[in-house]
């Protein structure tokens, strides 16, 4: 049996093999249907156009977060190091392009994060 899925707008085609008895009833109206187009998740943050990204840290690699070394209210320089990600067994120091005061930290040390999440707001 032939299905076609829809997955961020690109087509694939997938062929499977069914035991036609072992198919509920419910399940028929699905298995002859031309496609499915699954939603695809979108990031909050990259919808929203207004955010200022000279006032954030996004995160530059996928991981858990292993240690935050600032505080919010606090000054930081540039190249200072902020938080600190795992990833692969591999700690990524992630750093501040410019001087900054920190506003807020949006994540805590154990948190997975994703690649472009914000970490830091600066005021």
């Amino acid at each position: 049996m032939k299905l076609q899925i829809v997955i961020d707008g690109k087509a694939y085609e997938v062929e499977y093999d069914t035991d036609e008895q072992a198919i509920p009833a419910s399940a028929e109206a699905v298995a002859h249907a031309q496609s499915l187009v699954l939603p695809t998740p979108h990031n909050q943050d990259q919808l929203t156009p207004d955010i200022d990204e000279a006032k954030v840290l996004r995160n530059s690699v996928a991981g858990i977060v292993a240690s935050i070394q600032v505080e919010p209210g606090q000054t930081v320089q540039a190249g200072d190091v902020l938080i600190v990600v795992e990833a692969m067994k591999m700690e990524n120091n992630l750093s501040v392009a410019t001087p900054a005061k920190v506003a807020s930290i949006e994540v805590r040390p154990g948190d997975t994060v994703k690649l472009g999440q914000i970490l830091i707001r600066f005021e």
